[in-house]
């Protein structure tokens, strides 16, 4: 199997894990997808950059990469672009999680009339984790259509992966300050800060640090390819060592233009040790998921 497996597989049997959990990982409908993948070849707006997909291959060859690397659990993101598109998704995405039961139960939602009566049907079918991206879907976390959506989350310890941050590009309603007013209201809301919050990382930090249930996924920090266009301060890395039960390994597979393998070695060379890595790649979401 190709994309660096072996060299995976190294860096978790080294830290004694069984392997890692991924919980930025993108599984959608195939039309969907592959409209998502013209959208980087195109270098769209929100990207602005040349932007190869690194495993632009069908679903099952996806799959075998992503357990050849040893990720033991992994989700299918997927998210709308506008309304009446999330009700489909959630179905299509509970049918993957039958299908491929390595994967979490993934949902997603969109302010829009009926939103808190399906996500609720999302949670009573047993999804794990939703995904939320102001970025693309152009939205405000504090619309009030969301605001029963995010108690009933809350209530239910549902994590939310949600792109806030302004990265690679700044949307009308991303940045921290929406989030800060969302959790005021919802502080036991799980909220998990997709790519650190990348450019916005100290202050996203800064809402870890206040709201002991949010989190961040390290999706694509750290990489050369972030740290040439937004670099992550040298100055922090004492928070991220600090916050180092609240991090979880992200990746956005497959639509990474470098190899997986990459992520793994951009978090080992923070040189956090390898207790920090164990927690990151494996510890912290298993506490989150797996135990009961």
């Amino acid at each position: 199997m190709s994309g660096g497996s072996d060299e995976a597989v190294r860096f978790w049997e080294r830290l004694g894990l069984p392997g890692l959990i991924d919980v930025h990982t993108h599984f959608m409908p195939e039309q969907v997808l592959r409209k998502v993948w013209a959208y980087f070849d195109s270098a769209g707006p929100l990207t602005g950059m040349e932007w190869p997909i690194a495993y632009r291959h069908d679903e099952d060859e996806r799959l075998a990469l992503l357990r050849s690397f040893g990720v033991r659990r992994f989700t299918s993101m997927l998210y709308p672009h506008k309304a009446g598109m999330a009700a489909w998704l959630n179905g299509w995405a509970a049918d993957f999680a039958r299908r491929v039961p390595d994967c979490l139960h993934t949902a997603t939602f969109f302010p829009e009339e009926g939103v808190e009566r399906y996500v609720r049907e999302a949670v009573e079918a047993g999804a794990r984790i939703f995904k939320s991206h102001i970025q693309v879907g152009a939205y405000d976390a504090n619309d009030p259509l969301l605001e029963p959506v995010w108690g009933l989350l809350a209530e239910a310890a549902v994590p939310v992966v949600m792109h806030c941050g302004s990265g690679p590009a700044p949307g009308k309603y991303t940045g921290p300050a929406p989030v800060g007013r969302l959790l005021a209201r919802h502080p036991r809301l799980r909220l998990v800060v997709a790519h650190m919050g990348m450019p916005e990382y100290a202050e996203f930090l800064a809402l870890a640090e206040a709201y002991p249930e949010v989190r961040l996924d390290t999706t694509m920090a750290f990489t050369d390819f972030s740290e040439e266009l937004t670099p992550f301060p040298v100055a922090e890395r004492g928070r991220l060592a600090d916050l180092g039960d609240r991090i979880l390994l992200g990746t956005d597979f497959p639509n990474i233009p470098y190899p997986y393998v990459h992520q793994l070695h951009a978090l080992e060379r923070l040189e956090l040790g390898d207790d920090w890595l164990r927690a990151v790649c494996y510890g912290n979401a298993h506490a989150m998921f797996d135990r009961r």
